[in-house]
């Protein structure tokens, strides 16, 4: 049995959903996907795929397997590449993963931008504000905020963005402008998830990390949303500050309390490489870095 080969084809049907599909994408038999699919499980003495007549579903083993297969057929590819030279030219595809709004306002840029100078590399870029795991999703990089707890991973800073409490100037000349975080109990709050917890907000006050419990009259699940909200009045919402930046300049919105923000968070680039890293990835790094250091750089007003 070449190893190699079924295990391509079973990545194949997995991400296809279907041996038949399998079979066209790769074309190939359908009888040949389907021996050589069955020759791997023998070979592994355990079943990778549940069969019906309509849906293939990966078992447990199966979707351990994928993973596995995929990091080993990505392997034995950049292997074949370096062996054939194609370290002088970038190919391929890069998968890429960013928080969404700093992905939509600065990765995405960068991303276009480094398209049009590496015609040959495609990009599959997902905006999201979870935590993404980059071998087992299968991802070359991620831009991250906040400071990083696994020291396995290869981190590049380009920037820092603040934590930062504003308001509307309508609001603030209703209701007073806060002159200490405390002051954040008499007036009402815009809180959003994804931002630690709504119901205080953390300073640096005499010592870091001081909470202040805060009155949360509207709670929203986006930071575009809380902006939103400030700027129509509501209330004092706390985001980060390349999100306000277009605000701030418009005066729709102003900073408050900037004596009292806690320590900035670094922006990393994120990869799990060691050694030599693939020339897409290299090159997307030496493309990258640089120009989010000075958008970054730019917002950070």
């Amino acid at each position: 049995m070449d190893r190699l080969d079924a295990m391509t084809l079973f990545v194949a049907a997995a991400e296809a959903g279907s041996l038949s599909a399998a079979a066209r994408l790769s074309g190939v038999p359908l009888a040949t996907v389907s021996r050589k699919v069955s020759d791997l499980e023998r070979h592994l003495k355990t079943r990778l795929l549940n069969r019906s007549t309509r849906l293939l579903t990966l078992t447990e083993a199966g979707d351990a397997y994928l993973a596995a297969c995929r990091r080993i057929l990505d392997e034995v590819g950049e292997a074949e590449r370096i062996a054939g030279g194609e370290y002088n030219a970038p190919t391929g595809e890069l998968s890429i993963t960013a928080p969404i709004v700093l992905g939509r306002l600065h990765v995405l840029p960068v991303v276009t931008a480094f398209l049009a100078a590496y015609p040959q590399v495609n990009v599959r870029l997902a905006l999201g504000d979870r935590i993404s795991h980059l071998a087992e999703e299968h991802i070359d990089l991620a831009v991250r905020i906040g400071r990083l707890p696994d020291s396995r991973m290869v981190a590049m800073v380009v920037g820092s963005i603040r934590h930062v409490v504003c308001a509307s100037p309508a609001y603030l000349a209703k209701h007073g402008t806060p002159r200490t975080p405390q002051d954040l109990e008499t007036h009402s709050c815009i809180t959003f998830e994804g931002l630690g917890p709504l119901a205080a907000w953390t300073f640096a006050a005499e010592k870091p990390d001081s909470a202040v419990a805060i009155r949360s009259r509207l709670r929203v699940n986006t930071a575009e949303a809380a902006i939103d909200a400030a700027i129509a009045g509501v209330g004092l919402t706390r985001v980060l500050s390349y999100q306000i930046v277009d605000a701030l300049r418009s005066g729709t919105l102003g900073p408050v309390l900037r004596a009292f923000e806690p320590e900035p968070w670094p922006v990393n680039l994120v990869h799990a490489g060691h050694g030599r890293l693939p020339v897409k990835l290299r090159a997307f790094l030496d493309f990258a870095a640089p120009r989010l250091r000075e958008r970054l750089a730019q917002a950070a007003w």
